[in-house]
């Protein structure tokens, strides 16, 4: 696992920033860099790393799975963040970013190894439970069968030439981490930045999330002209824009 680590925490007591990307990317995309940037002006610290079988990190990408990421997250976070964060989730970053505060709340309660607590959450076009309700219930019944048969699918790419792997194992690890089936017990600030062209997540799935979260501190910014990756100019304005409530 590689992970790349900004200046330590500021003087002021400014919460750190840790970085959760997507679903077959890594911690050098535009908004990761552009966050990196900023923390650095700012002299606030910024954690991100890439999960395994992404970016640097060793290990195959088809035995990845959202538990298996989760864990990734859970131990850089306890490992090496200092003091409060900012945890800022991407895609399938924004459903591993409520995990990780689920599990973090959970070693709380029974009061296991402390780590930092999280300041505030900030999710960009969060895929939340995206292997079942933005996947598996889209796809076609001979690509089900395949998947099932042969224990992987070839999924052709809209942001590469290559495709890559959906996995038997992806889909049904997915569903022991399935979250929007009750209530989110989120127990900080959530800022959502949600684009309304968005082909991959809807922004109908972002105003379900938001009925899900427990806590009144939730903002959704809608973009009506935004994509999925919100990686423009003007979304790295309105992302840094929410970091900064924090």
């Amino acid at each position: 696992m590689r992970l790349r680590e900004g200046k330590s925490q500021a003087p002021d007591g400014a919460p750190g920033l840790f970085w959760l990307g997507g679903f077959h990317s890594d911690m050098k995309g535009t908004k990761a860099e552009a966050l990196d940037g900023w923390s650095a002006e700012q002299g606030r610290a910024c954690l991100r790393f890439d999960y395994s079988g992404h970016g640097e990190s060793g290990g195959d990408f088809m035995q990845g799975t959202i538990g298996r990421w989760l864990e990734e997250s859970l131990a850089v976070y306890t490992e090496f963040a200092k003091g409060p964060q900012v945890v800022i989730g991407s895609s399938m970053g924004g459903w591993l970013a409520l995990l990780l505060a689920q599990r973090l709340r959970e070693r709380q309660e029974k009061q296991q190894a402390v780590a930092p607590p999280i300041a505030g959450l900030v999710l960009i076009a969060p895929a939340v439970d995206f292997t079942e309700a933005l996947m598996w219930r889209r796809l076609p019944k001979p690509v089900k069968r395949e998947i099932e048969e042969k224990g992987v699918w070839m999924r052709p790419s809209a942001y590469g030439e290559e495709p890559y792997p959906i996995t038997k194992g992806l889909i049904e690890d997915g569903r022991e981490h399935l979250i929007l089936g009750g209530l989110i017990e989120n127990r900080c600030p959530v800022h959502i930045l949600q684009g309304v062209q968005d082909p991959d997540v809807p922004w109908q799935h972002a105003i379900e999330l938001v009925s899900r979260l427990s806590s009144d501190d939730v903002v959704l910014t809608l973009i009506k002209d935004g994509d999925h990756r919100l990686s423009r100019p003007e979304d790295i304005e309105r992302l840094i824009a929410a970091v900064k409530e924090f």
